[in-house]
């Protein structure tokens, strides 16, 4: 079954204590926490002390998605904060291999994230530490932008390499029905979706919706 993991940047921030258990209620797989720092990606979100904040209100698995420079000096913050994956970008990361391990060592699931233009190759020697590959359908900083379509032969590519190992296939960006159904088709696990979640308030239809492919 595909999982289904709401971006909370389409939440109401002055509400996520109940959004996060609205989410839950609605059968979300669950929940994806994007971090940026206004330097990688521009735009600034939220810390380690939002993640924090909202934990003791799902049991839904946290996957944090680090969109900042400078990623090792976090990973330590949203591990004790109640990440249970934390996805790191291959392009902020000079020493992945060593990030990854990182990751690991701090007790959670370890995940690259790759923006439009970079190549699947950048996996090719961290698939023995990798738990999830996210691949950014648009280019990270902003929701609400529209499916690059040219992704989905990545995607497919990267289904082809993970081959035998139990690695997660993760696509976030312009994801909405139709898109969905092309993203699964390609091999994707794991859909991220803002607006296509929280439009309407109608969270179980959509999560439904996304979930008929």
């Amino acid at each position: 079954m595909t999982l289904i993991a709401p971006s909370l940047l389409s939440a109401d921030f002055a509400d996520l204590k109940n959004e996060v258990k609205r989410l839950e209620e609605a059968q979300a797989d669950m929940i994806h926490l994007d971090i940026m720092d206004g330097h990688f990606v521009p735009n600034l979100t939220f810390g380690a002390g939002v993640v924090r904040a909202v934990r003791p209100y799902t049991r839904l698995p946290f996957d944090v998605h680090l969109m900042v420079k400078n990623p090792d000096a976090f990973l330590t913050d949203f591990a004790k904060a109640g990440a249970d994956i934390i996805t790191v970008h291959a392009e902020a990361c000079p020493h992945l291999d060593k990030t990854l391990a990182e990751i690991h060592r701090l007790g959670c699931k370890a995940g690259v994230s790759l923006n439009p233009s970079t190549s699947e190759d950048v996996l090719q020697y961290v698939l023995d530490k990798t738990d999830l590959v996210l691949v950014m359908c648009v280019n990270p900083g902003f929701g609400g932008q529209k499916f690059i379509p040219a992704q989905l032969k990545k995607i497919a590519r990267i289904r082809k390499m993970i081959g035998e190992h139990k690695i997660l296939l993760e696509v976030d960006g312009g994801i909405n029905p139709l898109t969905a159904a092309e993203a699964v088709a390609a091999g994707a696990d794991i859909l991220v979706a803002g607006t296509a979640v929280f439009e309407g308030g109608a969270y179980a239809g959509n999560i439904a919706a996304l979930r008929q492919n």
